[in-house]
């Protein structure tokens, strides 16, 4: 095949796709969701936007509460310090691998959706339908609702009973969601206020902590957790690994931005630029952080503060139930936008999920009507988030569902990771240009063994043994269902693209809805044995008509 003509970069590639020159994706299989080189949501997204959607998502809870945890896995001040840096350094290479997807598939949001998509096109549809499924399934929020609800009552100084924390958390839910679904511009500019709030939230506690170390406030020996600060380091395998989780998990969030790609001007130019500084800004104030809480709160206390570590650094310093009530309110600010972003980038994710065909309704999925926003993911997650805030009895089966939530997803990534290898290739096979930005191949690696490490990991006993986890049954149970789960989806799959049309006298092919707004989806189709081959004549592989003309 001929080099293509004048492809200076990804979006030129990605947008000459839809208008039939020989691109990189036409080169290949045609397979997915169409492009939608004019995107229905508009492009309300600009740089701010992309570091505070990023900022919001990383900022939850996590800075408030994970550091206790994390020094008892680590054993010493010293070593916990050492793995926030680790952490970033995780976070950061990761996003190189998001960056160079970015830069060939501009006008594709969704992140994971469409680069797995891209990555792997064969056998057709079965990395789809596993993703589709697998991000409907596990598309609610309830765990964060949840905390929302506890930290408002416990701000509003409300006894905090189950179902008054369900109902709160149901309530203000629903308030979000309605933000998000009538009106795209006005829902990122609540994301990028409460983000600025929990932004200088975290610098108001980073710069506390340097006036406790100066000796400047009632703290007895601000420096009493940084002498001999790696004195008590852990020994143990499991502490040391379950520790690197929970900060990795803290940092989850820096690629949100991706999800709404094709809502950005310039996305290349813009993701490379702000995309970094919001993982760096988050990583300087979680450090800074955490040498507050050091500064301020005996080493004892943090070990066994579990999730109140910030409230006794307020406690330490301000020493009134005041400071306490403001952090209170803080923290439920900042879990609020949280869930905002949350909202508005896995909407995206369902939504490019049901443009692929796999799931049912495809016009429902990709419809923006009638605000110009996803209505369908957005309600999706509402049933969903509500049914399982009400559902689940608290305790093991909350627990449970939490970590389910994320196992299946390491998976993806490892597979989104070896990936970029494929597309490049591919790339190379068509002669296509360099991409505006190429990750190191040790950057690649690298985030390999992260994502080995990650899929191995929660298959570890606890000290406690088997039934030691944070359930009463086997500790490893949510890998053993995430697991089952994606064997579903492989069983589903056969069944559905080979058994079905092999017992029924029809093959699979696919063709393109267009939508009011200009949204597109793919839609699959049954067509007979005996048509085939008159299809595929007339037919090119993304299901348009061939003008022989």
């Amino acid at each position: 095949m001929s080099k293509p003509a004048s492809f200076d970069d990804g979006k030129k590639i990605e947008t000459a796709s839809a208008v039939g020159d020989p691109s990189f994706e036409d080169a290949t299989v045609a397979v997915g969701a169409p492009t939608e080189t004019i995107s229905p949501l508009g492009y309300h997204v600009g740089a701010v936007t992309v570091v505070f959607l990023n900022i919001s998502r990383m900022i939850g809870t996590g800075i408030f509460s994970t550091p206790g945890s994390i020094l008892v896995g680590v054993g010493s001040p010293g070593l916990s310090l050492i793995f926030w840096v680790i952490g970033f350094i995780f976070a950061a290479t990761y996003l190189c691998v998001y960056l160079e997807y970015a830069s060939y598939f501009p006008n594709r949001s969704g992140a994971e959706v469409a680069y797995l998509e891209k990555a792997y096109p064969r056998p057709r549809y079965l990395i789809p339908t596993a993703f589709a499924v697998l991000s409907v399934v596990l598309s609610f929020s309830s765990s964060n609702a949840i905390v929302l609800a506890e930290y408002i009552l416990a701000a509003a100084a409300i006894q905090a009973t189950t179902w008054r924390i369900r109902g709160l958390a149901v309530g203000v839910y629903t308030g979000i969601i309605l933000i998000c679904w009538l009106n795209t511009k006005w829902s990122l500019r609540l994301s990028n206020l409460l983000g600025l709030v929990k932004l200088l939230t975290l610098v108001f506690v980073s710069i506390t902590g340097l006036v406790v170390l100066g000796g400047h406030t009632a703290v007895k020996d601000p420096h009493a957790n940084f002498r001999n600060a790696f004195a008590g380091t852990s020994q143990s395998v499991n502490g040391i690994a379950n520790a690197l989780v929970k900060v990795n998990f803290a940092y989850s969030g820096y690629e949100n931005a991706f999800n709404v790609l094709n809502e950005v001007k310039n996305p290349v130019k813009t993701m490379k630029r702000y995309a970094p500084l919001s993982l760096t800004i988050v990583f300087v104030l979680y450090f800074m952080c955490n040498i507050a809480y050091f500064a301020a709160v005996p080493q004892a206390q943090i070990r066994t503060s579990k999730e109140l570590t910030a409230s006794l650094f307020f406690k330490a310093v301000f020493g009134n139930q005041s400071a306490l009530t403001a952090l209170d309110s803080l923290i439920a600010i900042s879990t609020f936008g949280n869930l905002i972003s949350i909202v508005i980038g896995m909407s995206r994710v369902i939504r490019e999920c049901g443009r692929q065909g796999v799931l049912p309704f495809p016009e429902f999925w990709a419809s923006t009507r009638p605000f110009n926003t996803p209505s369908g993911p957005l309600l999706l997650k509402w049933v969903l988030t509500t049914i399982v805030i009400i559902a689940p009895p608290t305790g093991d089966a909350f627990n449970f569902i939490v970590d389910l939530q994320q196992y299946p997803y390491n998976l993806f990534s490892f597979l989104m990771t070896l990936g970029l290898f494929f597309v490049r290739k591919r790339r190379q096979a068509i002669g296509a240009h360099p991409s505006e930005f190429r990750a190191w191949n040790a950057v690649l690696a690298f985030c390999l063994l992260v994502n080995v490490y990650l899929l191995i990991m929660p298959w570890v006993p606890p000290a406690g043994g088997i039934y030691g986890g944070d359930v009463s049954f086997f500790y490893a149970t949510y890998c053993v269902v995430g697991l089952a789960i994606l064997l579903l989806c492989g069983i589903a799959y056969v069944i559905w693209i080979v058994v079905l049309p092999h017992f029924g006298g029809y093959e699979i092919r696919q063709t393109v809805g267009r939508l009011s707004g200009g949204a597109q989806t793919t839609k699959l189709v049954k067509i007979p044995k005996d048509k085939i081959a008159e299809w595929d004549a007339t037919h090119d592989e993304h299901g348009e008509p061939i003008n022989k003309n």
